[in-house]
């Protein structure tokens, strides 16, 4: 693995599940969400709306489960209910932040491509002080297309200045994997749990796959 930042110009992290352990706080979110309107969590809602942007999240779940809330009201609501655990109970996936140093230190850009929303990852950033680390950061409520188009991670290469084939993303979900190898980029999948049943299909779409940073740190 030590190949892995060769010819690379640039780094593009998804967040949720990849850069930080959070995708356990949107379960309890959902399932309270549900509950909030007699309804029961259907299994199958992680699956339909994984890689969509937080606006497309809101929409789908609107005109799927006919919500009564306004798709901004939705946004409003779940930004509301996950703030005080981006802002105190989320931590960075094993061995993140070394390895944001160890990018640094080799002058390689850093970006930041996520589904979630500015307010959460500003809320996240500020908790955990890696803002300073990215050159760039776009939110899914900055572009129209979620996971698995293309178009968060070329934009966020547009803007780091760097060739696509030049910049090596980092995801946790399939949808985000494709989104990264659309782009015509190298992706290196990271193990979540949230991401268990889908691990060989990751390995498979993958160019590599971690099972966290740490073994992507000098010895």
């Amino acid at each position: 693995m030590k190949e892995l930042l060769d010819n690379i110009d640039a780094v593009i992290f998804d967040m949720d599940g990849t850069l930080v352990d959070s995708m356990w706080i949107w379960r309890s979110i959902d399932v309270e969400h549900f509950a909030m309107h007699g309804k029961e969590l259907p299994e199958n809602l992680q699956a339909q709306i994984e890689g969509m942007s937080f606006y497309q999240t809101a929409e789908y779940i609107k005109n799927t489960y006919d919500f009564p809330e306004s798709i901004e009201e939705m946004v409003d609501l779940w930004n509301n209910m996950a703030m005080d655990k981006y802002s105190r109970d989320v931590d960075f996936k094993p061995g993140a932040l070394e390895f944001l140093k160890l990018c640094k230190a080799k002058g390689i850009k850093l970006g930041i491509a996520t589904s979630n929303s500015r307010v959460l990852y500003d809320a996240v950033s500020n908790h955990l002080n890696f803002g300073d680390y990215f050159d760039c950061v776009l939110t899914g409520t900055e572009v129209i297309n979620g996971k698995p188009a293309p178009d968060v991670y070329l934009l966020v290469a547009q803007r780091l200045k760097a060739d696509p084939d030049r910049c090596l993303v980092f995801e946790d979900i399939v949808k985000g994997i494709m989104a990264g190898k659309n782009a015509g980029m190298t992706v290196c999948a990271i193990d979540d749990d949230y991401s268990k049943s889908t691990v060989e299909e990751k390995r498979r779409l993958a160019d590599y796959y971690i099972h966290d940073y740490l073994e992507l740190l000098d010895e």
